[in-house]
């Protein structure tokens, strides 16, 4: 599995995984219960592999934070993203110490944390990261 199949749906919690392309959208399942469901053109979906977080510098990409996580927390889940914004700004300055603190909310290190926790949980292999566009296929 890889980053460019997992994606963010807005107001659906959790991740999903592409099942398949439909005519109208694709399907798509959850990674926390595995159930499947359609998603169309109205909801508003995001590539985990396309995100990126501002550093005062650049930004950088998404999959590279998670394995700075992942070699961080040796692949085990991290702190829980309900822990409290101190502990989470804290943990997250670890991660990536010149992120841009007036563009990078504690609700973005949140869903990072999360993103991270839920990957963690079904055994993704942070190492299989690389620094270019793609992840190794397991």
């Amino acid at each position: 599995m890889t980053l460019d199949k997992i994606v963010a749906i807005t107001g659906k919690p959790g991740l999903y995984k592409i099942v398949s392309q439909t005519k109208g959208g694709l399907l798509v399942q959850s990674l926390i219960d595995n159930k499947r469901i359609p998603v169309n053109t109205m909801h508003n979906i995001s590539v985990l592999n396309d995100i990126a977080i501002y550093t005062y510098d650049d930004e950088i990409p998404l999959r590279n934070i998670f394995k700075i996580i992942g070699e961080k927390q040796s692949n085990a889940e991290a702190l829980h993203h309900k822990e409290s914004n101190d502990k989470l700004i804290t943990f997250f300055k670890e991660v990536l110490p010149d992120y841009d603190e007036e563009r990078v909310y504690t609700s973005n290190i949140k869903k990072v944390v999360q993103w991270y926790n839920i990957l963690a949980s079904i055994k993704f292999d942070f190492s299989s990261i690389t620094e270019g566009n793609e992840e190794e296929e397991e």
